[in-house]
């Protein structure tokens, strides 16, 4: 099965960053993908929350999500939009992920369950979750002869997340992100690669990269990650662009008999501290 991890340099303009996408989805589907991916905030990668609120459109009748099943439809193609924003009832946003099937229909949703909450020595309090409502649950699909496991960005800092998947039958783990440079310089490769080790999955990874209209900085490097963690496909650089492998389910069914580490793991219980 051929997959695609598409990288994009998204804007403030959710109409202008479909238009960059479309081309790309074709490229994929002509070179035989079955599966493409696509990074966090691929619709709208907003410069503030005011701006945000000003062009998100609600999840029903979503205007370039009904554009992206009737691309799906169009290649026969799964395609998973790795995440947009989506209004809630209170004020704040999902960052959700929408995964359609060949049909054009919506197969599953996710919406980020870990969310960036940080207070950086030097710099400002950063709260993810004063824009966005954690999701609460894990979500697999299947695609194709594969099962998908979702999750975004900081979720992969989380391999608690990823164990889950992997014993909910998950294959494939889907990571769009939108990583700063220096993250990305520093922990990208490493963590992407420690999943798929120790869940013996293929993990792809589609990011954004380079410099955008908001004044963020985005790492790139999409890349693709095999069962015994070696990357198969990647790209060297943050330039918008289709990254494409061939996966095989035998290599997760190989690499989980080699390593059994789901099947070996046990509870445990850790004593308190006496005081």
């Amino acid at each position: 099965m051929k997959i695609a991890a598409i990288q994009m340099r998204s804007g403030l303009d959710p109409e202008a960053n479909l238009a960059a996408l479309e081309p790309m989805l074709a490229e994929a589907a002509a070179a035989g993908a079955r599966y493409a991916l696509t990074p966090e905030v691929t619709m709208i990668f907003p410069e503030n929350r005011d701006q945000l609120r000003s062009v998100a459109a609600p999840f029903e009748g979503h205007p370039q999500l009904r554009r992206i099943g009737e691309l799906a439809r169009q290649h026969n193609m799964f395609v998973h939009i790795g995440s947009l924003a989506v209004p809630l009832e209170d004020g704040r946003f999902a960052n959700r992920s929408v995964l359609f099937s060949p049909t054009g229909e919506i197969a599953a949703t996710y919406d980020k369950i870990h969310l960036f909450d940080a207070d950086i020595a030097g710099l400002n309090a950063y709260r993810e979750s004063a824009t966005y409502r954690a999701g609460e649950e894990a979500v697999t699909a299947e695609v194709g002869d594969l099962r998908l496991g979702f999750s975004i960005c900081y979720d992969m800092r989380f391999p608690r997340l990823y164990n889950a998947l992997a014993n909910a039958g998950a294959e494939l783990m889907a990571v769009p992100a939108a990583f700063t440079v220096p993250t990305g310089q520093a922990h990208w490769h490493v963590l992407l690669r420690a999943r798929a080790i120790e869940t013996g999955s293929y993990v792809v990874a589609a990011a954004q990269g380079g410099q955008h209209a908001n004044g963020r900085a985005t790492y790139g490097h999409s890349l693709i990650v095999d069962p015994w963690g070696r990357i198969v496909a990647e790209f060297a650089h943050d330039e918008p662009g289709v990254l494409m492998a061939e996966i095989d389910p035998k290599q997760v069914t190989e690499a989980r008999q080699r390593i059994p580490a789901l099947r070996n793991a046990r509870d445990f219980v850790v004593p308190r501290l006496q005081d």
